[in-house]
């Protein structure tokens, strides 16, 4: 009885080790494919990126906030930016994400806010934040092109608040110019 089950773990590790190495070849190879991304053009505060070729591209615009908020003094951060972007060979198009520059608090939702009118709700996963459905991002994409500002609220592990602030300056101009990178 206690060889079946060391036999059964045995064969578990060693599946687990087996699909670890297959995941880690295809997203090696999914990396080296899509290739280091590219600047297509700068729109003042919004850059359209590009990176890979053929059936791989993806294409992209992206901006960092201009002002910050955070209720924690002392408390640090990494990276912050938001990204529309889209995938042809998967058929997606209008993918927003948001990266907060910390861990947020699992099970909470990220919320986004186009000039304080149109308020969206986005769920969380580690540092970033995106949409439940495809027709929000289409929805907050129609929204980034008509507003002036969009502010993002989210909630760290540790219940720190934070408030980011990006301009959507250019939004538009670097969203078409993307767009044409990626027919």
């Amino acid at each position: 009885m206690k060889r079946d089950k060391t036999n059964r773990d045995t064969m578990r590790q060693l599946f687990a080790f087996t699909l670890t190495i297959i995941l880690a070849a295809t997203l090696t190879t999914d990396a080296w494919a899509q290739g280091k991304p590219r600047k297509v053009s700068s729109h003042r505060d919004w850059d359209a990126m590009v990176a890979g070729s053929g059936s791989n591209k993806v294409c992209y615009v992206i901006s960092v906030p201009k002002k910050t908020w955070i209720s924690r003094s002392g408390a640090s951060r990494g990276d912050i930016y938001l990204t529309v972007t889209h995938r042809p060979a998967f058929g997606v198009t209008d993918e927003v994400n948001v990266v907060v520059g910390y861990p947020i608090r699992q099970g909470s939702e990220a919320r986004l806010s186009v000039d304080g009118k149109k308020s969206y709700q986005f769920f969380t996963e580690g540092r970033g934040a995106w949409a439940y459905d495809p027709k929000d991002d289409r929805s907050v994409v129609a929204a980034m092109k008509a507003g002036a500002n969009m502010e993002v609220r989210a909630t760290s592990q540790r219940g720190t608040n934070t408030r980011d602030t990006f301009s959507l300056s250019g939004f538009t101009a670097a969203y078409n110019a993307a767009t044409r990178a990626c027919r």
